[in-house]
């Protein structure tokens, strides 16, 4: 039986460790929390309306240099009755463990392993005597990449993908990604732990800071988060392009799937009140081009104002960003009972 803790979020979620063996670092861990919807009465089972998503299992993943901290974005899943997990990657946020590169992987295809452990014992905990639960995979920036990259080999297992500003494409497009990714993988071959020039400069950090919900980052750990990013070394660099690569084939993935980007995206050479209204990590016109191949059914919402995490954006767009989720959500959920009924 899994041992489940209360996590560092405290009230209403708990988390567990997965054990994914060991490398050169040490012994490699994968943490995933859960946080359950309320339980419902009688009266309200009866008499009351069903819940959006009563039916549902969300599992999110998040992005670089990153753990899952987002309180109101469990609310958001739990207030419509799915049950919310997220997942941390190993050698990222509760699953970095001292004396181990954070983040580092070589190869983005290694993920299947913990994501598969999560989602055996998200299936574990469900009712048996109930109907079969649906799968939402959820993933922000790199987490969007590895999703959709796992969903294109496993199919048949998501039932839909939200993905938020997903990492699909290198920022300087198609063209620069061939240029770099043979450079960067003669240098990965060599060397793959070597650390690239460090060109965060903690802008994103302040724009998210300054636009916060009072209290929202108040306990976030700065060992797991850093203001400027984890250093990126060649071998996870490698690893990311060539993942942008098999998406720029095209992924063929049968579930539907929903995007949310920022309308625009804004270059962090030097601080400036334009960064609290656009995303300065992606070039979101290019990943939105990029998102087009990831399947057949693919929508895209551009949200005016939203930074790179559209759920972290000042309170206007962070609203939109979570009123466009909740309509991708209800058009869905018609279609899927349309299509079963």
């Amino acid at each position: 039986m899994t041992a489940w803790r209360t996590d560092v979020l405290g009230d209403r979620f708990e988390c567990t460790d997965l054990d994914l063996g060991a490398d050169d670092e040490g012994p490699l861990v994968a943490t995933l929390v859960r946080s359950l919807p309320a339980s419902r009465g009688i009266f309200q089972r009866l008499f009351g309306r069903e819940r959006l998503l009563e039916n549902v299992d969300v599992m999110y993943v998040h992005g670089w240099s990153d753990y899952f901290f987002q309180r109101p974005l469990a609310k958001f899943w739990t207030d419509r009755g799915a049950r919310f997990f997220a997942l941390d990657l190993r050698k990222y946020g509760r699953s970095l463990r001292e004396g181990q590169t954070p983040g580092y992987i070589e190869h983005l295809e290694d993920y299947a392993a913990e994501i598969e452990l999560a989602l055996h014992e998200i299936r574990g905990s469900q009712d048996r005597t109930a109907p079969a639960r649906k799968l939402v995979l959820m993933g922000h920036s790199t987490g969007g990449l590895v999703l959709s990259l796992w969903a294109a080999k496993n199919p048949g297992i998501a039932d839909a993908l939200v993905l938020n500003s997903p990492w699909l494409e290198f920022q300087l497009a198609a063209a620069g990604r061939q240029v770099i990714l043979p450079l960067v993988s003669l240098g990965a071959r060599f060397n793959p732990r070597e650390v690239a020039p460090q060109l965060d400069y903690g802008y994103y950090t302040r724009a998210q800071r300054e636009v916060a919900q009072p209290g929202e980052f108040e306990e976030i750990n700065a060992a797991w988060r850093p203001e400027r990013s984890h250093a990126v070394v060649t071998g996870w660099m490698r690893a990311v392009l060539a993942g942008h690569a098999r998406v720029s084939q095209g992924l063929h993935i049968e579930a539907p799937i929903g995007v949310l980007l920022s309308e625009r995206f804004v270059v962090p050479v030097r601080w400036s009140e334009e960064l609290l209204h656009g995303d300065s990590v992606l070039d979101v016109d290019e990943v939105a081009k990029a998102a087009l191949k990831l399947g057949s059914s693919v929508t895209v919402d551009r949200i005016d104002g939203a930074l790179h995490d559209v759920f972290l954006s000042a309170e206007a767009p962070r609203a939109g960003a979570y009123a466009r989720l909740e309509r991708w959500l209800v058009g869905w959920q018609a279609a899927d009972q349309h299509a079963t009924a």
